[in-house]
């Protein structure tokens, strides 16, 4: 049997302590290095997310904002944190819902309170308990239609949130028109700031990255293509591990969910560059829905076939076995083309790779 390894005493733990701290800092250094050379302008998005909220921060620094609008302003500071994306398109989308669902909910909730305090001091508990159970029924139940779930499910859940919070905090509070003000008025300034410093200070537009992002994936399955190409005119003895060829086009399929939402965002985006208004950008999806799933079906489908046929050339006894042989990778490469070629003929549009005019 082997002898067993000592144990470290106390002492050589406690002296590893230093060490290990300064491998892990070490670590963490080179990895935050990595994240912000991947993109830079994640590193200025953080500024901007500071720069709103210094901003709005002034409601508490300063004696005349805080007597307008007293603790509601730290309403503005929790809109900055939860609205404030990476691309304008997003940060657009939920100041939008969440300033709409504000001002909805908020006058509900007031409309409510009134209605309830007719009722008298016994109903008005019951009717502020019943519209709020159907107003969430009504509005839970709306997150579930797509269109409302794509662009607006953060707007129907602020909505509920804040439809809930007046009603109710309206039975105990007597100044109900003050508070739904105040809380209104920070939200919306809130909003505006971070819309704001999004768009005129160093903007991250969606659909400029959701176009070079298209670009790009056509790029990779264009060289997708060119390696299976490759792959079907070498020997047919070569059995080499293909399994880097198709890194690139894996990329494209795992990247369906971040067009989907780019595209989402570029939906609220102002025109700017060459995108203006209604600018298709659902097409870039149609584009990439034909490319993605159908291009690595065809080629496959294509390579089973030719297997086949060549497998029964093979075991055949035809004078010209050798010569169809020769000319079927070039068949099969035919066969793929045309499939793409007659589903690119849907697609009436074209979308430029990055840099071109």
């Amino acid at each position: 049997m082997a002898a067993a390894l000592p144990k470290p005493s106390t002492m050589e733990i406690i002296r590893s302590i230093p060490r290990k701290l300064r491998s892990s800092a070490a670590g963490a250094i080179k990895k935050t290095r990595k994240v912000g050379q991947e993109d830079p302008r994640r590193i200025l998005h953080s500024m901007k997310v500071g720069l709103a909220l210094t901003l709005v921060s002034l409601f508490y620094y300063f004696r005349p904002l805080y007597d307008g609008f007293g603790q509601a302003g730290m309403w503005a500071i929790l809109t900055v944190v939860v609205v404030f994306e990476f691309t304008v398109g997003g940060t657009l989308s939920k100041s939008i819902n969440r300033g709409c669902a504000t001002l909805v909910a908020g006058a509900l909730g007031v409309g409510a309170e009134y209605l309830a305090s007719v009722c008298g001091e016994k109903g008005e508990p019951v009717i502020l308990g019943l519209m709020v159970f159907f107003l969430a029924t009504v509005s839970t139940f709306t997150r579930f239609i797509p269109n409302v779930k794509k662009r607006y499910d953060y707007g129907v859940l602020i909505f509920i949130l804040t439809f809930s919070l007046v009603a109710v905090s309206g039975f105990r509070v007597t100044q109900i028109l003050q508070l739904a003000h105040q809380r209104l008025s920070t939200i919306l300034l809130g909003g505006a700031t971070c819309i704001l410093i999004s768009i005129f200070i160093y903007p991250v537009w969606a659909g400029q990255d959701l176009h070079n992002l298209i670009a790009g994936n056509i790029e990779k399955v264009a060289a997708f293509l060119d390696g299976f190409a490759d792959e079907i005119l070498s020997s047919s003895n070569s059995n080499h591990d293909d399994k880097s060829r198709f890194q690139g086009y894996k990329s494209v399929l795992n990247s369906k969910a971040t067009e989907e939402n780019l595209a989402i965002f570029a939906w609220w985006e102002p025109a700017h560059g060459h995108f203006k208004f209604h600018h298709p950008w659902q097409q870039y999806l149609k584009k990439m829905t034909f490319l993605s799933p159908s291009t690595a079906t065809h080629a496959r489908n294509a390579q089973t076939a030719a297997d086949k046929l060549k497998s029964v050339l093979e075991n055949s006894s035809l004078s010209t076995k050798a010569h169809l042989q020769d000319v079927m990778p070039l068949i099969v490469i035919a066969s793929v083309l045309i499939d793409i070629i007659k589903g690119g003929k849907t697609l009436n549009f074209p979308v430029r790779l990055p840099g071109q005019r």
